[in-house]
């Protein structure tokens, strides 16, 4: 992947992990589907002034193209937002995050059977580990009571995730990354437009750094993020891309160190540390030995 990839993958990490952060700040003044709601409409909002000041050729989608993105916005924008934001009112923050981070491994594993990526030694082995990384978190910061109802919204959130993800990759051969994500940012609004009324009666109560939160959210996490997202994505296979957000729950844990107060168990560290060597195995590439031209030489002389 190149250094600009690789960068906006970065990016990605950081804000999706922030998200974690803010979505548990708000979760006592807004409900999951109001959230959800301001979230993607602020995020396609700005998404869509994006567009126009590049002033890019809008490429229409074809035919072939409406399903795919149908299933990227319903599933990942809108369901997956849905079932997260109210999984992390009954689920603490690390059985979440180990729930929803099998997500990466149904990525691979998808990818492999739907879009002929296979399923390369480097990338099974890493993700593997990186998951035994996720579990770590999850255990170190996990009360010991999960509720089966939130435990059905977080698994609900990982499908959604990988089937979004998957249902996203060949567009981006097609269609401009920006414009996928605005599409898919404006579906997902759409599927939550019945929250409408409720988020008008939530909002009209909030304070006002609540609403500065759910800006931030709409703003970075979903409009910057998904793009940066989306710009990696372009350029790597879906199994690595994957891969990658296997870093998610360490930089939550390390921000809401930061942010929160909240020190990580020793096996959380333990964990992130498992998820960094996971990721770096999955991303790594097994290089063709070459033959000395003086071997080949000499074969072809017998």
């Amino acid at each position: 992947m190149k250094p600009t990839a690789l960068g906006a993958a970065g990016v990605t990490v950081v804000l999706w992990a922030s998200a974690f952060v803010a979505i548990r700040h708000l979760g006592t003044e807004l409900s999951a589907g109001p959230l959800s709601l301001a979230r993607l409409l602020i995020g396609s909002l700005l998404l869509g002034l994006l567009l126009l000041v590049k002033r890019e050729p809008f490429r229409l989608p074809r035919r072939r193209d409406w399903p795919l993105l149908l299933g990227c916005g319903v599933l990942w924008f809108g369901v997956y937002n849905l079932a997260l934001n109210a999984a992390e009112r009954r689920l603490d923050a690390g059985t979440s995050a180990m729930l929803v981070h099998i997500a990466p491994l149904l990525v691979a594993l998808l990818a492999g059977l739907t879009l002929g990526e296979g399923f390369p030694r480097q990338l099974v082995i890493g993700s593997l580990v990186a998951f035994g990384g996720v579990a770590l978190i999850g255990l170190s910061t996990s009360t010991g009571h999960a509720e089966t109802w939130g435990v059905v919204l977080c698994i609900t959130a990982a499908v959604s995730y990988a089937v979004g993800v998957v249902t996203q990759k060949p567009l981006l051969s097609r269609l401009p990354a920006a414009q996928v994500t605005w599409l898919a940012c404006v579906i997902g609004t759409v599927v939550c437009l019945p929250y409408a009324p409720a988020l008008v009666r939530e909002v009209s109560t909030a304070q006002p750094s609540t609403l500065w939160w759910v800006f931030y959210l709409g703003a970075f996490p979903t409009a910057l993020g998904f793009s940066t997202w989306a710009y990696a994505l372009s350029r790597t296979s879906a199994g690595r891309m994957g891969a990658t957000t296997y870093l998610v729950p360490m930089v939550a844990v390390l921000l809401a160190w930061a942010l929160l107060g909240e020190t990580p168990a020793t096996l959380a560290v333990v964990g992130g540390a498992l998820c960094l060597v996971g990721v770096a195995v999955s991303r790594s590439k097994r290089e063709t030995p070459q033959v000395p031209v003086d071997a080949v030489v000499r074969v072809d002389r017998r």
